[in-house]
């Protein structure tokens, strides 16, 4: 963990109190709590590893109805005022997978977020479970920098989080969260090689839903990983508005703080995993988050990265 305040990796935090819970050096999934059918058939990744298929049980009341998000739109908006900054995009023909099964592990370990901006502007994300009470996401997920507008600068004041939304659905509900970590490279120069970020819940939300395994892994590695992105994308509208789309393919370049892929995404996805399967069990290896011409990039998962999520695990 960087203790050199002017380190890029150091932490920053909107809490009072910045004390952070013990390291770990572990960092493996965990499916949660959820009981279930394991189902027959299910989703497939494109590295032909089947999703895990654990259907959660019949809720005990009414289903809770997500809030309309349509019309919002990507946080990316809020601070990337710069054309020379690309967002997620298409890459040819769009091969993205709607998971329409998103109760099942990992789908409902990822959320779609909803973000209020410090001058109460809304916009929409992704962020992925790493523990119980702590999900990941992009740096400009929780903290708006660059945006041209000084009311709508700094911390965002809440996200709502509501993992494995379907659409209307919440089968899982959601938790509103206003304390957030991110890292002085993307709180002081908006640096989108320091691009990721922390919410932590205040209920153990994420033992109920599991979460992912994350990890620093060679370029020798990730260079043959067939990489997998699942979030919440705002071109989807109507019926299929908030619902979770998916798409994989293999690692196109390797950078020391970026990790890029052919892999369709579109804004809203900005926070979400890309993650590989190794032995059956899902490890997220970057931080989704920026577009180009040719691939989107996500912010590596580095030794530096790593320390910090592990700190920010509660």
């Amino acid at each position: 963990m960087a203790s050199d305040p002017n380190d890029p990796h150091f932490p920053v935090s909107n809490l009072t109190s910045q004390s952070r819970p013990s390291e770990e050096v572990v960092a493996a999934p965990e499916t949660g709590t959820e009981s279930g059918v394991l189902a027959a058939d299910g989703p497939v990744e494109k590295d032909g590893a089947k999703a895990a298929t654990e259907s959660a049980p019949a809720m005990d009341s009414a289903p809770v109805e997500a809030p309309r998000t349509e019309h919002l739109q990507d946080i990316g908006a809020a601070s990337f005022n710069d054309d020379a900054i690309a967002l997620e995009a298409i890459l040819g023909t769009d091969e993205r997978v709607r998971i329409t099964d998103t109760s099942s592990y990992p789908y409902r370990a990822i959320a779609s977020l909803l973000i209020t901006a410090n001058d109460g502007a809304q916009f929409v994300g992704t962020g992925w479970f790493v523990s119980p009470r702590t999900l990941i996401t992009a740096g400009h997920c929780v903290y708006v920098k660059n945006s041209g507008r000084p009311n709508r600068e700094g911390w965002v004041k809440s996200i709502q989080v509501m993992p494995g939304r379907n659409g209307a659905a919440l089968p899982f509900g959601s938790v509103t969260s206003s304390r957030f970590w991110t890292v002085k490279g993307w709180a002081d120069t908006g640096d989108e090689s320091f691009d990721y970020a922390a919410i932590i819940v205040p209920n153990e939300l994420g033992g109920k839903v599991g979460w992912f395994g994350y990890g620093v892994f060679p370029d020798a590695v990730l260079k043959d990983a067939i990489l997998n992105v699942a979030g919440y994308p705002v071109d989807k509208k109507g019926a299929e508005q908030g619902t979770l789309w998916h798409d994989s393919r293999k690692t196109a370049a390797l950078g020391s703080t970026k990790v890029n892929y052919e892999i369709d995404t579109v804004g809203g996805q900005s926070g979400a995993p890309a993650y590989m399967i190794r032995d059956g069990a899902r490890y997220v290896v970057a931080v989704h988050a920026y577009g180009g011409v040719v691939t989107n990039s996500g912010t590596r998962i580095t030794a530096a990265v790593m320390e910090n999520i592990s700190a920010w695990r509660s």
